[in-house]
């Protein structure tokens, strides 16, 4: 008798110890997944307009943002340069990411050093 307890008891701790492995392998896991960042990946294009150049903000392979003009001016007149499209399309995802309104002010342009 008592060498079935034993044996019983052996293969109690055999499971108990797996059990406990496995715990341990599916914590770590699951803290590993927690602590990566579930940021947005946007991408920015530029493109040419009939005078200029505008931006477009894709996401997932699509375009949700497209902006031929240059924001928050009266005029509806393109971005002069690639670079000066690009700059804020890189600020319009920065607040994207930032979960804040993608706007873009006038002082906005002005610290981009945009050409109007």
């Amino acid at each position: 008798m008592n060498k079935v307890t034993t044996t019983i008891n052996t293969k109690r701790l055999f499971f108990r110890s797996k059990i406990r492995k496995n715990l341990v392998f599916l914590l770590l896991a699951l803290q590993f997944t927690a602590c990566v960042k579930n940021e947005k990946t946007f991408k920015t294009e530029s493109f040419r307009t009939t005078s200029g150049y505008g931006y477009s903000i894709i996401l997932k392979n699509k375009i949700i943002i497209r902006q031929s003009i240059i924001p928050v001016i009266g005029d509806t007149k393109s971005f002069t340069t690639e670079g000066d499209a690009l700059k804020v399309a890189d600020l319009v995802v920065k607040k994207l990411n930032q979960n804040i309104s993608p706007t873009v002010t006038k002082n906005d342009l002005i610290l981009l050093k945009i050409k109007l």
